[in-house]
This record gives structure tokens, sequence and C-alpha cells, in this order.
């Protein structure tokens, strides 16, 4: 199977997702609740999985009302197969099939090394590393089982690219492995006309990072992980919708000759 040339489409065809299906974990706020606007936006059924149940049916009831799109809510952990496999049937049950998963959800708790616990280190492996491969699985198994194709976005960091700050090591280890298994996931997956794509965020202001800095405000090594990661040339940080642009490019057939790179939405970020 050899992907589509869609050079005869127009812009307004190619950035469609009217009658795809997505899945967005880590959905219910952040980036996954931006993305997930967008992706309505463009005409996408939505499905929101996330721990925090209540917030993402909540943006479910406001996606449908906003942009008249079918959206659904999910309890999901990452980190436990069973529910990423529940989750994926009932994107395929309720919405008609898997065309877009994006693999958004994500932990960074901030401990140096030599105080970190094995419990802390396998937490952050577990949800941003087990995490990418299990969605991914999931929804390359239902796309192939469909013959149609699709697309894979991993959300994964500036991070992904270099080392940050004292107390970031499993944060930074966990970013290298979802960049790697992009590139590894897109050699797979090309046959069956799966496109896997990263996307590289810096330091974004969002609900979880606001809650974070909150809880750690008198932190020197905290406060140090954020200035290592707001480095711009632009003039200004991140919000979640400058992020859900670029993904939803990659998932759109504006990106259609593209496989296995991850894209740095860095602000011009010098290390």
């Amino acid at each position: 199977m050899s992907i589509p040339d869609v050079s005869g489409r127009s812009i307004p065809e190619l950035v469609s997702l009217a009658g795809r299906r997505a899945v967005v974990t880590g959905g219910a706020q952040g980036l996954g609740g931006a993305i997930a606007h967008r992706f309505a936006e463009a005409g996408a059924a939505v499905l929101l999985g996330d721990l925090k149940a209540d917030k993402a049916r909540a943006l479910a009831g406001e996606l449908r009302a906003r942009h008249g799109v079918t959206a659904i809510a999910a309890e999901m952990d990452v980190t436990h197969e069973a529910s990423v496999a529940a989750t994926a049937r009932r994107a395929v049950d309720e919405l008609g099939g898997i065309d877009i998963w994006v693999n958004n959800a994500g932990i960074f708790p901030s401990v140096p090394l030599l105080r970190m616990d094995v419990e802390v280190w396998d937490q952050v492996m577990a949800v941003n590393l087990r995490g990418v491969f299990l969605g991914a699985r999931e929804a390359a198994r239902h796309m192939i089982a469909a013959g149609r194709g699709g697309v894979i976005v991993n959300i994964v960091s500036t991070a992904g690219f270099k080392g940050v700050a004292p107390g970031l090591a499993a944060y930074v280890a966990s970013k290298h492995g979802a960049r790697g298994a992009t590139r590894q996931l897109a050699l797979e997956l090309a046959p069956h006309n799966i496109r896997v794509l990263g996307v590289a965020p810096t330091y974004t202001v969002t609900e979880g990072n606001l809650e974070a800095a909150a809880a750690a405000p008198r932190s020197a090594t905290f406060s140090g992980d954020i200035a290592a990661m707001t480095g711009s040339v632009l003039g200004r940080v991140g919000v979640p919708d400058d992020i859900a642009r670029v993904v939803l490019f990659c998932a759109t057939d504006m990106a259609a000759f593209m496989t296995g790179s991850t894209l740095l939405a860095d602000v011009g970020e010098i290390s």
C-alpha cells in the first residue's frame, strides 16, 4: 500500500478532517484539550481519553455544542494495557473507527537524580513511554484491520533533543525514548499507510504546568527547570493552541508526505 498523491486537492480539502475519527490521550485539558478543539473545528469526531473523566466529559460537551461534531469521553489510564485497549475499542464502536491517534498524556515530576526513587522513574516511563507504545499499538491494530491507514502523533518535547536541567532525568530520558519510538514506529507501520510523527513543544502554559508550579512555588530546582525551557526568540511563552496547530498539520493531508519526523515547536529556543 502506498500513500495517496493529494496534489489535486484544494487547501480546504487538505486541511479538512471531515469523516475522520480521532483519539486524544490526556485530552481533558491543556495541550490535549487544545488539540481536540482544533480537530473538532476541522470536522473530526473526537474521543477524549483522560484520568480526569469529568473534565473530559465537560470538554466533549463543549466540542459538540461549538463544532457540531461527535465527541465523547472515556476514563483512561495510558499506563494500563486493558484501559488503552478498551478506549480504542470504544472509539471503534462509537465513532466508527480510528483514523488519528494522539499520544499526548504525560507527566514531568522534578526530582534530583540522587533523591529520585525507583517508583518515580518507573511512573514517568510508564506514562510518557509505555503510554506511547500502548496507544500506538492499539491504534495501529485497528487502523490495519480497517484497511484505511491513519496517523499517529506522539507529543514529545524539546527535552527529547537535549538535556534540560537537574531534576528532569526521567522526563528527558522518556522523551528521548518517545522520539526514537516515533522513528521506529514510522518504519514498521509505513507498509500499512500509517504515518507516525512527533511534535516537540517547548514549555507551554497549561493547567498541568501551572499546577506543578503552584505545588512547588519555592523550589529552586523547579524554577530552574522552567527557566531552562522558556528561552524564546519570538518574544513570548507558548500557549496550548500554538502546539495544537502543529498537531493539526501533522494529522491532515497537508503532511501526507511526512512520517518519522519530530517537528520542533520551540519558538526558536536556544540551548
